[in-house]
This record gives structure tokens, C-alpha cells and sequence, in this order.
């Protein structure tokens, strides 16, 4: 995002402000120069700033006449300024461009629970579209102007700057940001912004790129709570589909929010959910084309838990099954 001292809306504040000053400047001195009336003042300021040619209310005498050369230097410098500046925001169109930057940053701040992606290229879009398809609050950071109309196209929020900026990651709210997707091209660029983020909020959680080794142990060691190696992931996903395609088949099908029918999702049990207390099998007998495959309780990750095991209010499930049995339990658990 472009900073505001550096923005033709701010000079078109600073601009008006000054008009309005050199304006008041004029008026005072014709009231005690010339001894001009409020109206009169305001009239004579007006129409000597704006070179339009008319006579003077009054006939001026020495000192007026000096004021009012002193006066038509600066005050008609001024009004050329100003109308600059209109033309820049207005003919260019830079105007609209600051008020929808200023509407976005307003709407940023008030996020909660959001996701944040440092970068915008092959890997941070992939994120981006996913989390954007399963409607999940984020912003991205990128410095690329280029990136700004794919962005806004995809009606994502964006900042328009570099992650490696201590304020622009306050910009993007990362106070309450629950998630932050490290995805430069840089292991340099992503181990300050691993360390920053990890200052400014202790809590969140961090999934970093790393195009090296070297970035891989470096983030790790910069807090980072997953190192993603794209080219490691990408050799083994192309070894495993050698050795065992169906079962690489088998988890693209359920991949949550691809297969056409059958899908993975997790599920957070509330107090006031309906399946709250109830076994997991008396949960599966009633969505029978669902199977509970995971539960997560105080950080432990249980793998095909016991049938007999009570759910507990904050438990997280994980349960595979056709769509419309993983809708319906998941809107049992909100009640």
C-alpha cells in the first residue's frame, strides 16, 4: 500500500488547507489594511486569488495596493497548485484509486480470524483461490503492482507492499490473524518476515516456503510451525504415484473441497452441539455414509478412534464421507 505522505490525495488535502489559509490570510489583511468589511475582505480575497479581473470593493490606498501584490504571489502559486492536484486525481483517476485503498484498509483492520499470504506468485495464489473458494477470510502482501488487478478480480483483499515492513503487517492485522502463509521467493526475505510475525504475534500459526535446505532448518529455527519445500513435496507426491497410484487417486478423491461427491473435513464440536456427549459410533449410525476417522483432544491427535469414545465439547473431528452426511453433522455441531 502506498504510503499517504507519498499519495495525490494528501497533497490535495495539504492544497486545500492551504487555500483556505492564504484565503483567511487575505481576508484579515483588507479587514485591517483597508478596514474592509467581513463580507467585503472575503470577496477581495476571492477574487484576487482567482485572477478574474474585477474591480476593488474600495479604492486602495499605498499599503493595500502593497498587500495586494504580496497577496496575487502567493495566493494565486497556491490556487495553480491546488487545481494541479484536482487534475491529477480526477483526470488520472487517482482519486477513486485512494478512496477504494483507504475503504480496503479500513475493511482489513476490522478482520478477525483471518489468514495473511506474503506473496502472490505460483505458490500464494494457489493458497489464495483455495482459502478464497471455501469463503475463508484473508489478506494478501505484495509488492508487485502487477499483482493488484488479479487481486481485485478475485475480490481479495490486498496491500499493495513488502511483508519485510514492521507496518505493513500491522496493516494487515496480524494481531488477530489466526494463520500466515510465508510464500516469497526468497528464504532470506521469508525467515525476517517468520521472525517478525512470530514478535508481533506469539499465537499465530506459520506455514513458510523454503526453496532450500538451508531455508528449510532456517525457518524452523525462526519459529516457523511448517516449512513447506515445494520441489521435495513435489518429488515425492511424483515417487508415491509410482509406487502406490491408487492410493495418491484415493486422497486426490477426498482432498476437502475437490472430490465431486466424497469429501474430508474437520469439525469442531461446540457446547451446544447436538452430538455433544454421544459415542462416535451412535454418531456414525446416524450418518451412515460418514466415518469419523480422527479426533483431536488438548493437542492429542487420536487416528481411527475408539467407537466407544465420548465426544467432548471442543474435541475436533475428522470425518471423511459423501457431502451432504458432512453437512448436515457439521450443522449439528453449531446448534
Amino acid at each position: 500500500m502506498v504510503r499517504a505522505f507519498e499519495t495525490p490525495a494528501k497533497r490535495f488535502i495539504l492544497a486545500v488547507g492551504g487555500m483556505v489559509s492564504v484565503t483567511l490570510f487575505g481576508m484579515v489583511g483588507y479587514v485591517i489594511i483597508e478596514r474592509y468589511p467581513w463580507l467585503d475582505a472575503l470577496y477581495m480575497a476571492v477574487i484576487t486569488i482567482s485572477t478574474v479581473g474585477y474591480h476593488e470593493v474600495h479604492p486602495l490606498d499605498s499599503a493595500g495596493r502593497i498587500f495586494t501584490i504580496i497577496f496575487i504571489v502567493t495566493g494565486v502559486g497556491t490556487s495553480f497548485y491546488l487545481l494541479a492536484v484536482i487534475a491529477e486525481l480526477l483526470i488520472e483517476g487517482r482519486l477513486r484509486e485512494h478512496l477504494g485503498a483507504t475503504a480496503m484498509h479500513r475493511m482489513i483492520q476490522h478482520l478477525r480470524d483471518h489468514v495473511i499470504i506474503c506473496g502472490f506468485g505460483r505458490f500464494g495464489r494457489v493458497v489464495a483461490e483455495e482459502l478464497k473458494r471455501n469463503s475463508v477470510p484473508l489478506v494478501v502482501i505484495d509488492p508487485d503492482p502487477t499483482c493488484a488487478a488479479d487481486l481485485a478480480r478475485l475480490a481479495i483483499p490486498y496491500l499493495n507492499a513488502s511483508a519485510l515492513e514492521d507496518s505493513v503487517l500491522e496493516e494487515a492485522a496480524i494481531g488477530s490473524a489466526r494463520a500466515l502463509v510465508v510464500a516469497t521467493g526468497s528464504d532470506a526475505d521469508n525467515v525476517y518476515i517468520t521472525l517478525s510475525a512470530r514478535e508481533k504475534n506469539p499465537k499465530i500459526r506459520i506455514h513458510a516456503r523454503a526453496e532450500s535446505d538451508a531455508g528449510n532448518r532456517r525457518l524452523k529455527l525462526a519459529g516457523a510451525d511448517q516449512v513447506i519445500t515445494v520441489y521435495q513435496q513435489g518429488g515425492f507426491r511424483v515417487a508415491t504415484m509410482i509406487l502406490r497410484p491408487s492410493v495418491v487417486d484415493f486422497l486426490e478423491l477426498v482432498m476437502p473441497g475437490r472430490g465431486d461427491e466424497i469429501d474430508l473435513e474437520e469439525i469442531r464440536v461446540s457446547e451446544t452441539s447436538a452430538i455433544l456427549g454421544r459415542r462416535i459410533r451412535e454418531v456414525e449410525h446416524d450418518f451412515p455414509q460418514l466415518r469419523i476417522v480422527a479426533l483431536r483432544r488438548n493437542a492429542a491427535l487420536s487416528l481411527i478412534p475408539d467407537s466407544q469414545t465420548v465426544i467432548e465439547s471442543n474435541d475436533l473431528l475428522v470425518a471423511i464421507g459423501d457431502r451432504g452426511s458432512l453437512r448436515k453433522l457439521a450443522e449439528s455441531t453449531v446448534r
